[in-house]
């Protein structure tokens, strides 16, 4: 698997061309499956109009990037059907584009769904997470990003990669997201870790990373 590890989406024209890059052709050649469940799982988004716009392509930049085709997975309804109605389809995808909001949430369904047992297997695929899409697959996210409990009480997500992220540095919207903030974040943490702003991205192929920026980061070492 190729990862494209998000603070924002796909922001500007150096992520875009990094994520074609990974694809290995253009992104209208290539078919798409969206994961809108971390939204959920925020307590300052949940269902509703969010939801309907990372789906549509409205509200962020990844599902309407110009896909050949987008579907969706919800992975808090795959364990109530057959993995055959849905497993074949995460298989053909050419890219997993994967929502923000609740990381912990998102990994405790990713777990139930099955879906972090299938990814091992997805080696042709690119997986492009937005700030919670890409926290999902350090080993822990920090208890400053901690707002949904899992069952296991702690912090930890699938460790995909060997850093945990700090997203969205700096926003306007998020005024104490700043980089005093990530440090004392990171200073807990035990692992590397990079701070990121919404036009920066990672890129993680066969275990090298990588980063594509048109804004700030900082690397913090453990």
């Amino acid at each position: 698997m190729r990862l494209l590890l998000t603070s924002g989406g796909v922001r500007n024209a150096t992520i875009r061309d990094a994520l074609v890059d990974l694809l290995g052709r253009p992104i209208d050649e290539c078919t798409a499956l969206c994961i809108p469940t971390a939204l959920y799982g925020h307590p300052a988004v949940g269902p509703g109009p969010n939801v309907r716009g990372f789906i549509s392509g409205t509200s962020d930049d990844m599902t309407g990037l110009g896909w050949r085709s987008v579907g969706v997975l919800e992975l808090t309804a795959l364990p109530s059907i057959d993995e055959d109605l849905w497993v074949p389809k995460v298989r053909d995808a050419d890219v997993l584009l994967v929502s923000g909001g609740d990381s912990l949430y998102l990994h405790h369904w990713m777990r139930e769904s099955g879906l972090a047992d299938l990814l091992p297997e997805l080696t042709d695929t690119v997986w492009v997470g937005m700030s919670a899409g890409s926290m999902v697959l350090t080993p822990r996210i920090g208890q400053y990003f901690v707002e949904w409990t899992p069952p296991s009480g702690d912090d930890t997500t699938l460790g995909v990669v060997d850093f945990s992220i700090f997203p969205h540095l700096d926003h306007p919207m998020l005024p104490y997201n700043t980089m005093p903030a990530a440090e004392k974040w990171a200073a807990g943490l035990g692992n590397p870790a990079y701070v990121i702003d919404d036009d920066t991205a990672l890129t993680v192929v066969d275990g090298e990373v990588g980063v594509v920026t048109e804004g700030h980061w900082t690397y913090l070492g453990a």
